[in-house]
Order: C-alpha cells, then sequence, then structure tokens
C-alpha cells in the first residue's frame, strides 16, 4: 500500500470522531465541549506538526522517490526554474503540464464530524495529494479549497517525461481516493469523498509564466489556454475521473487504448472543450481509463482480487527480464535454443522433438 501513512492516520481520525459522537450522546453538549475544547486544539496542533514532520509514501521499488525529501524544498507557487520573475515584468515562454486536482465531497463530512476532525480529515487527504504531485516532479502551485492546482515538467525535463509524470501521480492518488477513501468512510455512512481531476498540456509557444499581481500582492504563475483548460476539463470528468486533453493524448505512448470521448450526464458526447471556429481550432477532451493506465507501469502489479500492489525490487527485475525477453523474441533477433536459453545463433536453436501421428 503506497498510502498507508495517509490510511492510518485517517483510521485514527475516524474512530476518534465514532468515540466523540458516541460520548455525545451520553453527557450534555455544552459541558462536553467546555471540558474538552482546549485539550482538544492542543492535541490537534500537536498531531498536526508531528503527521507533517513524518509524512511519507512506502513503496517499493519506488522507495527512493516516494518519500518526504521532496517535500523540504518545496513552496507553493515558486517554480524553481521560473522564480526568478517573481517581481519583475520580464515574461518567459515554456512548456507546461496543468493539473488540476479537485477533492469533492467534504461537505457530507459534516453530517458525522466535528470541525476540527473535519479539518484532520481533508487536510490529511489534500496533503496526500500535494505529496504525490511533488514526489513524482511536480510543483504546488495553489490551493484552491480542497483542492490543488498543480504544474508538471521544467527545463531539464522531456515534454513527454512530464506528461508521463503528470498522469502518473493523478492516477496514484485517484486510485487511493476510490478504493481506500471509499471503504474508510463508508461505515460511517458518507459515500461522496471523490476526487475529478484535469490534466492538459501547453507546449513552448502556448504558455508565457509572468508575474500576475502588484506588489506583494502578486502571483508567479502561466497565461495559457491549456492552464485554463485543465481546470475546466476536471468539471467533465465522472467520479474519481480524469480528463485529458488532446495534447496530454498525443504525447502519451502507453501502446493501450485509455481514452474515451467524454459524455455529459445524459449520455452526450462532449467532444470539444474549446473552438474557435473562425481559426478552424477545435480541441477535443478525452475521458482518461488511469486504471488500466496503471496496470502498464513496470512496478505496479494485479492481484488475484483485481486490486492493484506495487511490486518489490526482485519481483520488478524479475518482469523486467521476462519482458525483454517476450520482445527479443517476438522480434526475430533472439530465440531460444533446446534447453530454453536465449540466444542470438539461429543455428544453435535445436529442432524440438514432436508427437504429431499421421494416419491414413
Amino acid at each position: 500500500m503506497i498510502y498507508n501513512s495517509y490510511t492510518n492516520r485517517l483510521k485514527g481520525i475516524v474512530a476518534e470522531g465514532r468515540n466523540k459522537s458516541n460520548l455525545n450522546k451520553g453527557m450534555d453538549h455544552f459541558n462536553l465541549n467546555l471540558l474538552s475544547k482546549t485539550d482538544s486544539r492542543k492535541k490537534v496542533i500537536q498531531e498536526q506538526r508531528a503527521f507533517s514532520n513524518s509524512m511519507h509514501l512506502s513503496a517499493q521499488p519506488l522507495g527512493a522517490i516516494l518519500n518526504g525529501e521532496h517535500l523540504k524544498n518545496a513552496k507553493l507557487g515558486q517554480h524553481p526554474d521560473f522564480v526568478y520573475l517573481k517581481g519583475t515584468d520580464d515574461v518567459e515562454y515554456h512548456y507546461i503540464v496543468s493539473v488540476f486536482i479537485d477533492i469533492q465531497g467534504s461537505t457530507n463530512l459534516h453530517k458525522k464530524y466535528d470541525l476540527e476532525d473535519i479539518f484532520r480529515i481533508t487536510n490529511t487527504i489534500q496533503s496526500a495529494a500535494i505529496h504525490t504531485c511533488i514526489a513524482l516532479g511536480g510543483h504546488v502551485q495553489r490551493l484552491q479549497g480542497d483542492g490543488v492546482f498543480a504544474y508538471f515538467g521544467s527545463k531539464a525535463m522531456d515534454k513527454n517525461m512530464a506528461v508521463e509524470k503528470a498522469v502518473t501521480a493523478c492516477s496514484m492518488f485517484t486510485y487511493f481516493v476510490q478504493n481506500d477513501l471509499k471503504d474508510l468512510f463508508l461505515e460511517d455512512g458518507i459515500e461522496n469523498i471523490n476526487t475529478r481531476i484535469g490534466i492538459d498540456f501547453g507546449d513552448d509557444d502556448d504558455v508565457l509564466w509572468a508575474n500576475f499581481g502588484l506588489m506583494d500582492v502578486s502571483e508567479l504563475t502561466t497565461n495559457s489556454l491549456h492552464t485554463s483548460l485543465a481546470s475546466k476539463m476536471q468539471a467533465y470528468a465522472s467520479r474519481n475521473g480524469i480528463v485529458v486533453g488532446q495534447y496530454v493524448k498525443d504525447r502519451l505512448d502507453t501502446g493501450t487504448i485509455i481514452f474515451d470521448l467524454v459524455r455529459d450526464a445524459d449520455g452526450q458526447v462532449k467532444r470539444y472543450i474549446f473552438e474557435i471556429p473562425e481559426k478552424n481550432f477545435r480541441y477535443t477532451q478525452y475521458a482518461f481509463d488511469w486504471f488500466k493506465f496503471l496496470k502498464t507501469l513496470p512496478f505496479v502489479g494485479v492481484g488475484a482480487d483485481g486490486k492493484l500492489y506495487i511490486i518489490n525490487q526482485n519481483e520488478a527485475d524479475r518482469m523486467a527480464k521476462l519482458r525483454n525477453t517476450a520482445a527479443l523474441l517476438s522480434s526475430g533477433t533472439a530465440y531460444l535454443n533446446g534447453t530454453g536459453t536465449i540466444t542470438p545463433d539461429q543455428k544453435g536453436v535445436q529442432h524440438q522433438p514432436h508427437r504429431f501421428h499421421y494416419g491414413k
């Protein structure tokens, strides 16, 4: 489980919420609040500090990249490649992948939990999204309510790699929300905690980096159609769904059919997210099959129950070897000899005995 620390923390908060609820039934509400408010606030502050200092995503062979080290130097809205533009009138054109992660359904938490528990729950879920983005090379631009807006890409990163990292981070986080969170809150009757995500790619000529605002009331960010479309696309995503733009699809080579046209609640196709008819520009959005995509990743395995898991390093190496062997054999550049060993020499391949019986 990649998100063990986050899931365990949420389990503890939910359990405490249930205990509070049971206690509340047997005591005067005013007296309970009077006795517990100060101690509860202290506990929330201390717990949050301790958790922030120990956050980690546990996974192998991803352990090298999914750790808290990436969080130490991360700053909100400060992409390191463009921070020099802050406070200036300079601009720069450079590609970027824009990601908008919207966490929905948190309003329903008010039905079961108090404000302090709701803060801890929503902050933990949002922290998991932030951590996932940063661990996979993203830069969090801003927090919008429960949502997260992030960029993927840099001057040192290949454009296709930036797209792959963005969809990997979003797919992993969506799996966490759809599976771990669903089971966690169902027991309390909370059914609608979900995420909707939009992702789009803007190329060098389509993204302008600049300092927007006045003096200290300013933000280093991008001016781009594709930045705007990322947040617009998430509105068309289904529950725990991801919608991507045409330029993301063009750069994501998976060898697997993982895209479909977006449909609205009535089943009608919403093909174009943006159009400029006079310029004959029509931009297509796609529903992205993130579960199928995760299964194509080399570090992800599928259990007998159909659920995904992170494979260990030995299994990863063995599977990589098998894939390499299959590729060599199918390409005709290598052969299996009589002992089952791969050889590049066709002469070394022995004819295998057969037991065919030819009748009359």
